[in-house]
């Protein structure tokens, strides 16, 4: 039990630091949507859908390859199990790097930037050490240290925030003051690229702070450990490289397939800026992926229908909390649609489908518990490769002919694809008995309301059409408190006399 306590501790210290990171991040995007134009933004948004990519490749697999061989029974020196990690990450990265460099002008072309070589550069830079530092972090999971590990990531935030506030905001404005100032080292003409230096200096401080991880131990490479971690870690790569790109490969493919290459990098800012919008509904999956799977595991030691029963009533509260943050999303829009820029506003109505799509994920999530707690791994390897041949056909289809609604689309089809796939093969594999009819009175009775409160709406009157959509919010809320048995008085907490 201490054991159990002790990992959800270390999941909440991990899902803090992550959430709050997610957090602050969505926060720049304002920033980002005022300051620049869409086609600028969409730039940033398509480059960035490249670096996860490449990020997912340049690990492949060696975080979780450390953690299983750190802990392997052969190996009991888990300092060369770390040194022989490190030595293998440092070299590919390196490796990554030089090869960027030769083939630098090729690549800029590729990403829609070939007058901006100093971009590729910097990210590929930023990447490289990503990918190396990336080890450093799993071994202070490692060694149970999560509060040095929170630290670390916040410091790292904390100054990617302040460097584009400082390049972005405060520069511009000296600028037109005094110019003579920081004429030395500020470029007004260097506009997106600002972006991407705050992040190179935020690498290379994570790799200077995380020092202390790289000293004290011998440095030795164990050939044989290491090709026994790459074959262990290979269908790793498979799999997070199919699940990194059902995400991103829209991004990447979008420039390529609309068929007004004039603007394509302008629609493409429009859409990424507002399925940041949507990122409320995936913190809150980030939030319940770190608590759910030690809750999974920890409770399948249990026997019997409790056991069961714990699951369903995991997955029914996650789809009840997840339609009321999509109502509460959708009824107040016009709040939050100026968390972006108003000239963005034309892609506002990807928002609900990328937010449902999303949901899809958080389901497909909950209904993996089945392949982990078998041990049959393989699975989620295969329903992310399904989803990614989905994610490509239904991009290709329809990316020419609707252009980045294709793109919402075709992740809604993907991710509700993985989540009907999962649910069929589970139910033969390890049947849990989802109350399907209850979830899905939760989902249509949200999706009824939303659509009821698009017919109401006034767009003349904003604030009154808000004022209407409040009561149905309440209602949604109390149906379910309704149907659950909850009655405020279990809501309210109850004091604890000494």
């Amino acid at each position: 039990m201490a054991g159990i306590k002790s990992l959800a501790k270390d999941t909440a210290v991990y899902g803090l630091s992550s959430i709050i990171g997610r957090f602050l991040n969505w926060c720049l995007v304002p920033l980002y949507t005022v300051m620049f134009p869409a086609a600028e933004y969409g730039i940033v948004t398509y480059i960035y859908s490249v670096v996860a990519l490449a990020m997912i490749v340049l690990i492949y697999g060696m975080e979780t390859g450390f953690f299983r061989f750190a802990n392997h029974e052969r190996y009991e020196n888990p300092t060369e199990v770390y040194s022989t990690s490190l030595i293998s990450l440092a070299v590919s990265s390196t490796l990554f790097l030089v090869a960027v460099c030769t083939f630098i002008s090729p690549i800029s072309v590729w990403l829609e930037v070939p007058d901006h070589k100093d971009y590729i550069i910097m990210m590929a830079i930023a990447v490289a050490l990503d990918a190396f530092t990336a080890l450093p972090f799993s071994y202070l999971r490692y060694a149970r240290r999560p509060m040095r590990f929170a630290f670390l990531k916040l410091v790292n935030i904390g100054l990617n925030i302040t460097l584009n506030i400082f390049f972005i905001l405060i520069c511009p404005w000296i600028w037109e003051q005094a110019p003579g100032w920081i004429a030395w080292f500020y470029d007004p003409d260097f506009g997106i690229g600002y972006i991407f230096l705050a992040n190179l200096a935020t690498s290379v401080l994570n790799l200077l702070l995380l020092i202390p991880e790289l000293r004290g131990f011998p440095y030795k490479f164990n050939p044989a450990l290491w090709k026994e971690m790459i074959a262990y870690s290979a269908p790793l790569l498979v799999l997070g490289v199919a699940g990194i790109m059902n995400q991103t490969i829209d991004k990447i493919l979008f420039p390529h397939l609309f068929p007004d290459k004039a603007v394509a990098m302008a629609q493409l800012g429009i859409y990424g800026a507002n399925y940041k919008i949507a990122i409320v509904m995936v913190m809150f999956i980030q939030a319940f992926r770190f608590a759910y799977e030690p809750f999974i595991f920890a409770r399948s030691k249990d026997r019997g229908e409790d056991r069961l029963q714990s699951y369903r009533d995991a997955m029914k509260w996650f789809v009840i909390f997840s339609m009321i943050i999509f109502l509460g999303v959708m009824f107040y829009l016009d709040i939050l649609r100026h968390f972006i820029s108003s000239s963005y506003f034309s892609g506002l109505k990807v928002v609900p489908i990328v937010m449902i799509a999303e949901f899809f994920f958080g389901v497909f999530f909950n209904l993996s518990l089945w392949y982990k707690l078998t041990d049959r791994t393989v699975w989620g390897m295969w329903f992310s490769l399904f989803g990614l041949a989905v994610t490509l056909a239904l991009n290709f289809l329809l990316v020419p002919r609707w252009g980045y609604m294709g793109c919402a689309w075709a992740a809604f089809g993907c991710y509700g694809a993985m989540m009907v796939a999962s649910y069929v093969i589970g139910r033969i594999k390890y049947p849990i008995g989802y109350d399907v009819p209850r979830l899905s009175l939760y989902f249509l009775s949200a999706i009824a309301l939303w659509i009821f409160s698009e017919v109401i709406a006034m767009e003349a009157h904003p604030w009154l059409t808000m004022a209407i959509r409040t009561p149905l919010l309440v209602l949604y809320i109390l149906m379910a408190m309704k149907l659950e048995h909850v009655t405020l008085r279990d809501l309210i907490p109850k004091r604890i006399h000494p």
